[in-house]
């Protein structure tokens, strides 16, 4: 009998590195989408950012991540699973390697399970906090509101 979507996604949150585990449960087409589907601006920032595909890209976007931050706290506050789809929700806390600086996310995870194996992930996060890890200096010009006088951030 083959693992339930939500045993799936449980073992790859805690084998996340693991190339023998994430070669074994994801899909060598698997779809991995990170923060939004394309966006050449932000990879610069977060060069994972984007959609890549098969076992291989969600090993080096994992890669990319903590070669850049520092783990400091990985919380899951809640996974149910709904047939082939796998939700997760909680936060987390990074420090950059680059700057020190430490934020905290909440995030979210949508996960599906065909046949026991990973077929496409979507992780979704507080990207303009944890870009923000990586400001060295400078500021923005806000204009939110037609009409309203821009801010400074």
């Amino acid at each position: 009998m083959s693992a339930s979507p939500i045993e799936v996604v449980g073992n790859w949150l805690q084998n996340l590195l693991d190339p023998a585990v994430v070669h074994e449960i994801v899909a060598p087409d698997a779809q991995y989408v990170s923060l939004n589907t394309e966006n050449a601006e932000l990879a610069k920032i977060l060069p994972w950012a984007g959609t890549s595909h098969g076992p291989q890209a969600f090993l080096d976007n994992l890669g990319e991540m903590f070669s850049r931050w520092e783990n400091q706290a990985f919380n899951v506050s809640a996974m149910f699973a709904a047939d082939e789809n796998v939700a997760v929700f909680g936060d987390f806390r990074y420090k950059s390697h680059s700057l020190g600086k430490v934020v905290t996310s909440p995030f979210s995870i949508l996960v599906k399970v065909v046949d026991g194996k990973v077929t496409y992930l979507q992780f979704l996060e507080d990207t303009y906090a944890t870009a923000a890890s990586f400001r060295e200096s400078g500021s923005w010009f806000v204009q939110t509101e037609p009409g309203a006088a821009p801010y400074e951030v």
